[in-house]
């Protein structure tokens, strides 16, 4: 069992910078992949990033040159690093941890970006 817990949102004015943190509670942090998803009013929740337990990093089209995710295995913790944000990127924002067949979430996080 893994417990997420996400920090860091809030309201930023549009072309700023927020840093989103998830602390992980739980066995073999290191062994789970760990990513990011959000979602918007009216939309379904989708992928932002994520990195594998090798530290290999992928991103969606809409945030890639933009957004950084990292890990840090001994403090069992995730973040994203979200620069030059848009309106666009206003949503829920979800931490999530996965191994195998097994998801867990934590309980978001809302990032609001102003025009």
């Amino acid at each position: 069992q893994v417990q997420l817990v996400e920090s860091g949102g809030g309201l930023v004015q549009a072309g700023g910078s927020l840093r989103l943190s998830c602390a992980a509670s739980g066995r073999s942090f290191s062994s789970y992949a760990m990513a990011w998803y959000r979602q918007a009013p009216g939309k379904e929740r989708e992928l932002v990033a994520e990195v594998s337990s090798a530290g290999t990093t992928q991103y969606a089209d809409a945030v890639t040159d933009r957004f950084i995710i990292s890990r840090d295995n001994a403090k069992a913790t995730t973040s994203l690093q979200m620069n030059s944000l848009k309106p666009g990127d206003t949503a829920v924002y979800y931490c999530n941890a996965r191994f195998g067949t097994r998801y867990y979430w934590g309980q978001g996080t809302q990032v609001t970006v102003s025009s």
